[in-house]
Formats: C-alpha cells, structure tokens, sequence
C-alpha cells in the first residue's frame, strides 16, 4: 500500500484508510467476525489507518475496533472521535456536545472502549455552535500533553473555524465528507488544508455506495439506514441519479478498473493531501476498492469524470434540514 503524509508534521499513513462506521451501524447488517477478519486483512497488507467515532453504536464499533486490533497496536494508526451525542430514545436524532469537561470525560471512555493509552488522531465530530472553537482546541492540547492524544483533527469544518482551531494548536486533519458526488470541500475547504499543512481525510468517498454501481433499489434499505432520510436517495431522485453512472461505467471500463476504483484513483489524484477512508466490512470489497491506488488518470480523464458528475448534475440534497444543521461547511 502506498502512503501520504499525514499533514505538515505528522506521520506517514496508508494512503487509503478504512472506515469502520459500517461495521456497526447506520446501513443495516453486521457481521463482526467478517469485519475483525476485514480490518486484520488491511493490517496484513499495509492499511494502516483506522477509522471510528464514539458515536458508531452507540460505542460498539470502538469496542469491535478494539477487539480487532489486540496485540497489534504497532499496525495501526487509530483515529477516533467524539462530540455528536445520540438520543437514546430516537437513534436518529442526535445533538452536539464539546464542552471542555465533555472532552476530558469522552476520551476516557473512548480509550477503555479501544484498549489503548493513546488515540493517535482524536477528531471533533461536528463543530458544537454553543462552544468556542477555542476552547475545545484548548482541551484537545489538554490530551496531547497528557500523552493521551497525539494529534487533533476537526470534522466537517469551515475552513474560517480551521484556521481559528489551527491558532490555539496545531491541526494535523480535517475529515468531510468528499466524492465526485459531494464537492463542498471544493469552495475552501481543501485549499485552507493546504494553507495550515494539514492534511484532507475524505469520508464517504463512494458516496455511501452509489458509486460502487451495485447500490440500485434503494428501497431495500431497512429502517436504520442512514440513507432512508438522504435527499439523494430518495426513489425519485436517485433513480435520475443512477443515470450518471453509464458514463462513469465506460471509463471504468475503458481504464479495466471497477467503479469504486475509479472512483478512488480519482480522489488520490486530486491532491497528494486527501487520504480517502472507504468504509467496509467485507474482504471483497476491501480488496476491490484497493485497488483503486494502482489507477492512474490522466487530465482529460478526470475533466471527464467531473463534467459527468458534479454540483450541477446530482439530483437531491446531501442531507436532510436537521443533518444540515450539524455541518459547519459551506454547501454547493
């Protein structure tokens, strides 16, 4: 597996990462001794950096995570994060806490639930509105020197609240999300990354498997899918959306690569600061969606892939009104 520089200063990681958020929750279906099977094949093969958050579960994807990587802390480059809190009533509805306090006592959980003294990237999962930005740094920087933490990251952030957080202590990441479907990090976000050294984690890069091209009926999902309440995929609109994808499918095909690997080669190649973490919880897919760093594009054939699909030609909203108000970034 080839490796990217994780920001300015921090360390080189696998230059695909593996979301473990499927593993546990929101798509429906789990299987954990395919999943630990999963994450000890990436291992194996030179994915190092593994993605959670509190929040998968509640709390059970850290606790998976944590089982899967016993005895091979060394292997791995854990991020984790915390600052969205769930309903225990509705799983859906959620709010935001990161009050100083909060942090000092959500890191501690997070830790015993990973079986590990450090979290190597500790991510603030949305901006809180009713927190300075400030103040939470100031308590990342708390757990950096504490040696709990190693490095901070933020997660669907401005790029106004990057460079006030990057003023209190450095800031080695930012995660959004970010396909060929979703390019908000387009309007700044991306070149304030730049501008910091920090580097570009881009969640949801297949566009939560609309550009795999298996993802046809969206009306098998079941009741906790988290795509039951995406504009996107919406009947109506998705079946509009499925259209983009035969054009996508004949540069996939003239290239003899999948659509989901197509689909990453055209995130690596956009920068050398964006590090994709794929999320899946089956060897199949985890082996086909690697290969998508051994695809090389040219510049006409990424102007192609993006004349395609693009603000202008997805169908549908990326989130829902109480989803919206979570993310601190601008929106196409």
């Amino acid at each position: 597996m080839q490796a990217r520089q994780l920001g300015r200063n921090g360390p080189r990681v696998s230059a695909l990462g593996l979301g473990c958020m499927g593993m546990s929750d929101f798509y429906g279906g789990r299987d954990e001794a395919e999943a630990i099977a999963t994450i000890h094949h990436a291992l194996d093969i030179g994915v190092n950096f593994l993605d959670t958050s509190d929040i998968y579960g509640p709390f059970t994807n850290e606790e998976l995570v944590g089982r899967a990587i016993a005895g091979r802390r060394d292997d791995v480059f854990l991020a984790t994060k915390f600052g969205i809190v769930r309903d225990a009533h509705d799983p859906l509805k959620r709010g935001w806490d990161s009050r100083p306090e909060y942090v000092r006592t959500a890191i501690e959980g997070s830790l015993q639930r990973l079986g590990v003294a450090t979290i190597d990237l500790y991510f603030q999962h949305r901006v809180d509105p009713n927190v300075p930005i400030e103040d939470t740094v100031g308590a990342l920087a708390d757990l950096v020197r504490a040696g709990k933490v190693r490095y901070i990251g933020l997660s669907e952030a401005s790029a106004a609240t990057l460079e006030r957080a990057h003023a209190v202590h450095p800031v080695t990441a930012l995660q959004t999300e970010y396909s060929l479907w979703t390019r908000n990090p387009e309007i700044e976000v991306l070149q304030a990354c730049r501008d910091i050294g920090a580097a570009f984690v881009a969640f949801s890069p297949l566009a939560r498997g609309f550009l795999t091209g298996t993802l046809r009926d969206v009306s098998t999902f079941g009741e906790r899918d988290i795509r039951r309440s995406m504009p996107r995929f919406e009947p109506v609109n998705y079946a509009a959306n499925l259209k983009l994808l035969d054009g996508m499918a004949d540069i996939a095909g003239s290239l003899q690569c999948s659509l989901s690997q197509l689909a990453l080669a055209w995130l690596l190649a956009k920068a050398p600061h964006i590090i994709p973490i794929p999320g899946t919880r089956s060897l199949a897919h985890l082996q086909d969606d690697l290969g998508g760093a051994e695809v090389t594009l040219d510049a006409a054939t990424m102007q192609r892939l993006e004349a395609l699909i693009n603000p202008r030609t997805v169908v549908g909203a990326r989130y829902d009104a109480a989803a919206q108000a979570g993310v601190d970034t601008e929106e196409f």
